[in-house]
């Protein structure tokens, strides 16, 4: 299938079958399944009644694909909600039908032990397929080892891949294209104009430059560094961006080590960038760029009241409740990061632990779980989200709305370490906003180079 609801072999509509990881990953996955049957069964709605009222992250999303399941169904009879109800998207026309799987079953037809509810899942559609062999039956469920089982079974599976925009994360926007040789050699035309002190090009395209889009930077090896700040047809409005100032910047003490951070030190300064998405291996600067440039501009440039700081951790969630402490004090151990970073910004400090101290008393820095963030609405704050690689596309969503006026948000993350059981590359939330963002004009994205924090730790991460 190239896409749910759509099958290039018949037109005959197919049940699809939705596991409870899909729920939670997209509260709304059962409008996406166009004029075809989905249907829920009763083992879902049960775990997700037991993950409703929990504490963990995806709580609200249990809660939201509840509401819209009770939505549906509407005052449906008890039959009608078997066979199943049409699908109303709000647009006055019901495509498809939702129905919920129960749980009774032709007990000979079981192939798989029932002491797993994955088990019980397709054990029911075994039995299903058996009573209904003209049934095209498709479960669907970002759990890869269901997957398996089912086909192993006889029980076509996929994955829930509506909001997947990208097959390849390989190709997915850097944030700037280095070329070799001169940009200059590449372009037709040019205007040049002074503006404030700023030089202004406005160049005409030849073919061999690639797609590019608002935001980006141009980096050549003559030195040359353009952020194009305008895209019409072949043309392009480029802003001369000047290495020498963008590698002197400085933030909190803090000196970019290359061109890319210094794009991403630029960009985590600039007012007019409300949205500053930093990717890179471990080690390649993300978190102390962006800790250094928070600590500026709240107590030197006074920009922002305070910096909101959280972190999506695997098993955070579940695990916080148990922790002593108020929220701060619980968010401590999963923020490590942050003040690891904060004691590598004051390693020259006569008393490094004093001084990390100073500061955390100083700055107006607040550790806040995700999901304190929800519901919120943060005014004149720099909100920093570490680890965003572990975030669903709807959960970094929640989180990005949450910005208030006069707000920044940076995420930052690394697509290589996703500790998340349903989420790959392709499908994790940094991958989609980067994907989603790339043409908003107050947005940039930076996939950072290289391993500055040892020798040690460069050769791990490119031998290990």
């Amino acid at each position: 299938m190239d896409d749910h609801g759509r099958s290039p072999s018949s037109n005959q509509p197919i049940m699809y079958v939705l596991d409870t990881n899909v729920l939670i990953h997209d509260p709304n996955a059962l409008l996406n399944f166009q004029e075809h049957h989905v249907t829920i069964p009763m083992t879902v709605l049960e775990e997700l009644d037991k993950l409703k009222a929990g504490k963990h992250s995806v709580a609200a999303e249990c809660r939201q694909a509840i509401r819209l399941i009770d939505k549906t169904l509407g005052g449906a009879t008890p039959e009608e909600v078997e066979l199943g109800v049409p699908i109303d998207r709000g647009t006055g026309i019901c495509k498809g039908f939702l129905s919920i799987l129960m749980n009774k079953r032709n007990e000979p037809n079981s192939l798989l032990p029932e002491h797993l509810n994955d088990n019980i899942i397709i054990n029911q559609l075994i039995d299903l397929h058996t009573r209904n062999k003209d049934l095209r039956l498709v479960l669907v469920t970002k759990d890869i080892n269901m997957r398996l089982k089912a086909r192993a079974c006889g029980i076509a599976s996929e994955d829930y891949s509506t909001d997947q925009l990208v097959d390849d994360v390989s190709m997915l926007s850097r944030g700037y294209h280095t070329m070799t040789g001169s940009f200059w050699d590449r372009v037709s035309k040019v205007e040049t104009r002074q503006d404030h002190g700023r030089t202004w090009h406005r160049v005409q395209l030849t073919d061999n430059l690639p797609a590019v889009h608002i935001n980006e930077f141009i980096i050549d090896e003559q030195g040359f560094v353009g952020w194009i700040k305008g895209i019409k047809a072949d043309e392009l409005l480029i802003l001369d961006m000047h290495q020498e100032p963008l590698l002197h910047q400085e933030a909190w003490g803090l000196k970019p080590r290359d061109i890319y951070q210094g794009l991403a030190l630029f960009a985590l300064l600039d007012p007019d960038i409300h949205l500053v998405n930093l990717s890179g291996a471990a080690g390649s600067g993300k978190t102390i760029l962006a800790l250094a440039a928070a600590i500026e501009q709240t107590m030197v440039s006074k920009r922002y009241r305070r910096i909101i700081a959280t972190r999506s951790v695997q098993g955070l969630d579940q695990e916080i409740g148990f922790l002593p402490g108020t929220e701060a004090e619980k968010m401590e151990p999963w923020l490590g990061a942050i003040t690891d970073n904060l004691e590598a910004l004051h390693m020259d400090d006569e008393n490094t632990h004093g001084s990390v101290d100073y500061i955390l008393s100083k700055v107006p820095l607040q550790f806040k779980s995700l999901n304190y963030i929800r519901g919120r609405s943060f005014q004149q704050s720099l909100i920093l989200i570490d680890e965003c690689q572990n975030l669903t596309p709807h959960q970094m969503k929640t989180i990005i709305t949450r910005a208030g006026a006069g707000s920044k948000v940076v995420c930052l993350g690394n697509l290589a370490q996703i500790d998340t059981p349903y989420l790959s590359a392709t499908s994790s939330g940094l991958t989609y906003l980067t994907e989603r963002f790339k043409d908003f004009p107050n947005g940039v994205h930076i996939a950072l180079q290289g391993v500055p924090r040892s020798i040690l730790a460069e050769y791990a991460e490119s031998h290990l």
